[in-house]
This record gives structure tokens, C-alpha cells and sequence, in this order.
């Protein structure tokens, strides 16, 4: 299986109108809502949303492991459980830093608070990822899971790829009730939860807070690195290197347990040690061979594109879903381990200083005979099957200065039909997304900037919303600035931001030239726009120590409304 497929007779019309790759398609199937009962008093709910709900019968009582992206989500999985079983939850696992936000709904449930378990970068994973990375991670995910596309029609949503949606529509409003873990871990514990024996192992796959718990005495493993696709190393939204040598010694660990039921954050379960140990090799096995060949590739001096270009897995592994590219694309893994392992400078002169980019697209337009026959050539690239030429030729006319909207709406016809016809769920919700934010069906650019809500940043420790605020400076009007504002937050200990040398340095306030003080509350409606620092300086809710104007100087430097009025 390619990145998209060649052949249009594959693309087919879902139920609601989407066009998507029959692939794609009869991948929903194994995606479908079920509660599955994997053995006596162990349940595994697929398709509730993008992750699972795994409920345990423990001595104690429950053991539900994830709660899902919502209150709703989780009320709608124990909709689910008690179908089956009327036993109280008596603890909660998070097996990583992603589906967590439910569990307000189970101390609901229960009346009183339970254990929570987790690794101990949970909490840190969860902040780092709202906080000074916020816009990128934000548009990462939208164009990944298709949030922002519609439900039916030729580009509806068909799938995430791990689920059906990254947030059932059906959950809305998808109200947040995460709580912190009481109880962490760091990988390698053997303890009892509610009363049941488990071994606790680190395991990062997609997040380096994730855990394998094996629970010995009923044969059970419940994990999140053996996936219903091929393991995705490269996320397209956006993430951290996933080394595949370490996923390899998390998914080995999981062979060697020998368990009878295999239970995944995502997908289906699988049943029998001997399905178990043939299924999760061949899963392994996928993952070295792209970390194997993109090295052997290196050693003999070749670049990214060719690198990318020639490793394809061989065909035997498009027979099992655990290893077919249904969520991402092993040309992009390829690039991504070369990436973390030799860094972007792949040794070809071409990327070694290339010009501007607009500059360099311009260029190419009018070297290929100008705007008209580089379209023209678009179009005949498109009716000629072409499509990863028409995608090059398409995004020169975007990127180039003179840019039209009719330039904007070919590359986006180009997208769509590439989207279309990939059987990776990622691939055909990026490119639709973003074909949507071109040609005007869906304006994304509310997600390029920091757009902190008052919520959120009354969320945030008082330092981090100073933090913040480094990644939002703007140089040009920090040229020559040399300002140090002590900010004092009523009953919080003195803060600061030393504006200099073109970067902003969160500090503890002392030196400070100049001081603002004012309740965290105000500053929270600051930063979210909906009062101005200037009018509420000039109308005494904060009060200035020093210069007004070098205070209002220095902070109008970021890119934020309230701040600047």
C-alpha cells in the first residue's frame, strides 16, 4: 500500500456522501462502537470515541483504564459497563497523558473521589502541550483528525484512523474533567489495585508517559504500543521523535509475557497467545524494517526524498490492519527517523541555503514559462494521474508572490483528490483540511496566532502565563528595548518579564525598572483580550509603579490584543 493509491476506481462513496479509499472504509468497520467482553470481567470498549475504555473486575471492585476526551465520553462508557455489571469503579488508570478527561464522571458515579493512577509525566505532558506550543498543537490536531470537516458530502470526516472521531459528535459539549493521578509511577513497580496484581512498565510509544500493565493472574495486557494500524512514528500533526528502538523494547516486552488477552488503548483486542505472538511480531517486525532500511539508506549517502521514495514495506505486511498504513504513511516515518537521527541536513546542496520561499516558488513559476503553463501543466498533471507533480507544481503557484485565489483553489482540487484516494486516515484528513482553508469552505487562520481563553489562562500557574509570553514577542518592536516589568499578582509571590536582546525573559521581578500590580483574574481577561492593559491602567484597576509609557512600551512588543490596548 502506497501514500494514496494510483488507481481512481479504488475512491467509493461512503454512506453519508464522503469519498474516501475502500480501504479506508471497511477500516470503520473494525472501528464500530462494541463492548467487548475480552474474558470473564474484563471489558474493552472500541468506538466511543479516538481511544478505548477498558474496564478490569478487580477483588475491589472496577478498574477503568482511560476516561476518554470528555464527561460525556465516559458517561456514555458507563452507559456501556453497566449493561453488564453493577460492581462500583474502584480505581482509575490513565495509561498516558491523552485520555484523561473524563474521570470527573466516574467520581460522579461513585459519589466520592477513587485512586487515580498514572505515570508521572502525565500532568507535565498535559500543560506542556496548551501552553508556549499551543497554536501549533492546536492546528496539528485539526488538520489530523479533521475536526473542522463536515459530516457528510464528498469531503465529510470517514474516520481518525485509531477511532471514528477524535470527539463524537454525540458527546458535545465535551466538558473537561480531568484529575491529576494521586498515585504515579515511573515504570517498573509491581503493586496491587483494588486488590488485583499488576506490573507496571514504562513504555513511551506515542507519548513517553505511556505504560503496559500486565495483570498476571488473569493473563491480561493492557497497552498502548500495539496499535490497529502501522505504528505511526510520524505524527502529522506534530510530535516529539518517536524512537522506534525504544517502541521495539516496549512491543518485545509485550511478547514476552505470553499473555492470552491483549488489550490496546486503541482497536480491537486480540484473543490467544499464539494470534497474540504472531500478529504483535509481525507489528514489530514493520516498525524495524523502516528504522532498519532508512539506516542502511544513510550509510550509502542517500537524502531524505530518496530515502522516502524507495523503502516500501514489502507487501505481506497490507494483510494484517496492525500493520497496513491506514493511519500514516511509511514514506513519512522513513523521513521522520532519518530526521531524528542525523537532524534536517540530509546532505543534499539544494537545502543547504535555499532561498526565500516565496522567493524561490516565483522563480520556478516563471523558469517553467510563467503562471498560465505551470496551471496549465497542474491540470494536465491531474488528468494524467500525476498527482505528486501536480502537488509540487501547485504549491510553487500558492507559495510565489503574486499568489491567486484561483491558484489557491487548484491546489486545493489537487489536495482533495490526493486525500480521496489514501487509504491512510491521516493523509486524507490533512489534505482536506487544508484544501478547505485554501480555496475559503473553512478559514483556518484563527489557529496560526496564541489565542488564549480566560479559562485557560486561569488554568495556568501565574508564572506560566509570564512564560507564555516569550514565544509571542515580536523582534522588530523589541529592537533596542532593554525593559525589566515587575509584575506583582495580588497574594502571589513577585514576578517579572525582562524584555532584551530581542527575547523575553520570565523572572522573580527583582531589579525591576517598573511594576504593575493587579489581581490574576484581570490579567487573565488581559491576556484573553477582553480588557485592554492601556484602559485599565488609565482606569485604576492596575496600578503602575515607574513609567506608565515604558511599561506600556514593553508589553505592547507581544502579539496580544489585550496587551496592546
Amino acid at each position: 500500500m502506497r501514500s494514496f493509491d494510483t488507481d481512481p476506481t479504488q475512491v467509493v462513496t461512503a454512506e453519508r456522501g464522503q469519498r474516501v479509499h475502500r480501504s479506508a472504509l471497511e477500516h470503520t468497520e473494525r472501528l464500530a462502537r462494541r463492548l467487548y467482553e475480552v474474558r470473564p470481567g474484563v471489558w474493552n470498549l472500541v468506538g466511543n470515541g479516538l481511544s478505548n475504555q477498558t474496564f478490569i473486575d478487580a477483588p475491589e471492585g472496577i478498574i477503568a483504564i482511560d476516561t476518554g476526551e470528555s464527561n460525556e465520553e465516559m458517561r456514555s462508557a458507563l452507559a456501556d459497563l453497566r449493561r453488564v455489571t453493577d460492581r462500583p469503579i474502584a480505581a482509575v488508570v490513565y495509561s498516558h497523558f491523552h485520555y484523561v478527561n473524563g474521570t470527573e464522571e466516574i467520581f460522579r458515579e461513585v459519589g466520592h473521589e477513587v485512586p487515580v493512577y498514572a505515570h508521572e509525566k502525565v500532568g507535565f505532558n498535559r500543560s506542556r502541550a496548551m501552553s508556549e506550543i499551543g497554536p501549533s498543537y492546536s492546528s496539528g490536531l485539526v488538520h489530523q483528525f479533521g475536526t473542522t470537516m463536515p459530516l457528510d458530502g464528498p469531503d465529510g470526516i470517514v474516520s481518525v484512523g485509531l477511532g471514528i472521531f477524535y470527539r463524537n459528535p454525540d458527546h458535545h459539549p465535551f466538558t473537561g474533567g480531568y484529575v491529576p493521578a494521586n498515585i504515579t509511577w515511573r515504570g517498573g513497580e509491581t503493586t496491587t489495585i483494588a486488590g488485583l496484581k499488576v506490573e507496571v512498565t514504562h513504555a513511551p510509544s506515542d507519548a513517553d508517559d505511556s505504560l503496559t500493565l500486565w495483570f498476571p493472574e488473569i493473563g491480561t495486557c493492557v497497552h498502548n504500543i500495539v496499535w490497529p494500524v502501522l505504528f505511526n512514528i510520524f505524527a502529522i500533526r506534530g510530535e516529539e521523535y518517536r524512537d522506534p528502538q525504544i517502541i521495539l523494547r516496549g512491543i518485545d516486552h509485550v511478547l514476552s509475557l505470553g499473555s492470552e488477552y491483549l488489550v490496546g488503548t486503541h482497536g480491537p483486542p486480540i484473543v490467544g497467545a499464539d494470534e497474540i505472538r504472531r500478529r504483535v511480531t509481525g507489528d514489530r517486525d514493520s516498525i524495524q524494517f523502516m528504522w532498519d532500511q532508512t539506516v542502511r539508506g544513510l550509510n550509502k549517502g542517500m537524502t531524505t526524498d530518496e530515502l522516502a521514495s524507495s523503502i516500501r514495506l514489502p507487501d505481506a505486511y497490507d494483510d494484517d490492519y496492525l500493520t497496513a498504513e491506514l493511519y500514516g504513511v511509511a514514506e513519512h516515518h522513513v523521513r521522520q527517523i532519518h530526521a531524528g537521527i542525523r537532524g534536517w541536513f540530509d546532505g543534499d546542496p539544494a537545502k543547504l541555503f535555499p532561498l526565500e520561499p516565496r522567493e524561490r516558488a516565483t522563480r520556478l513559476v516563471e523558469g517553467f514559462g510563467g503562471a498560465d503553463e505551470v496551471a496549465r501543466r497542474v491540470d494536465a498533471a491531474v488528468a494524467a494521474n500525476d498527482l505528486r507533480w501536480a502537488l509540487e507544481l501547485g504549491s510553487w503557484m500558492v507559495a510565489r508572490h503574486d499568489t491567486t485565489d484561483d491558484d489557491r483553489r487548484r491546489l486545493a482540487d489537487v489536495l482533495r483528490e490526493v486525500g480521496y484516494r489514501s487509504a491512510a486516515a491521516n493523509i486524507r484528513n490533512w489534505c482536506i483540511t487544508k484544501a478547505r482553508d485554501l480555496d475559503g469552505s473553512n478559514d483556518l487562520s484563527r489557529l496560526r496566532t496564541h489565542r488564549l481563553r480566560e479559562p485557560q489562562v486561569l488554568g495556568m500557574h501565574p508564572s506560566d502565563s509570564l512564560r507564555i509570553l516569550r514565544v509571542m514577542l515580536e523582534p522588530d518592536l523589541a529592537l533596542g528595548l532593554d525593559h525589566h516589568v515587575g509584575v506583582d499578582f495580588i497574594g502571589v509571590d513577585p514576578l517579572g518579564i525582562h524584555v532584551r536582546n530581542g527575547v523575553a525573559v520570565p523572572t522573580d521581578g527583582v531589579g525591576a525598572t517598573d511594576r504593575i500590580c493587579l489581581p490574576f483574574a484581570l490579567w487573565a481577561k488581559v491576556l484573553a483580550g477582553s480588557v485592554g492593559l492601556s484602559a485599565a491602567i488609565e482606569a485604576g484597576d492596575i496600578t503602575v509603579s515607574g513609567s506608565s509609557l515604558r511599561v506600556l512600551t514593553t508589553l505592547a512588543a507581544f502579539e496580544n490584543q489585550g496587551l496592546r490596548n
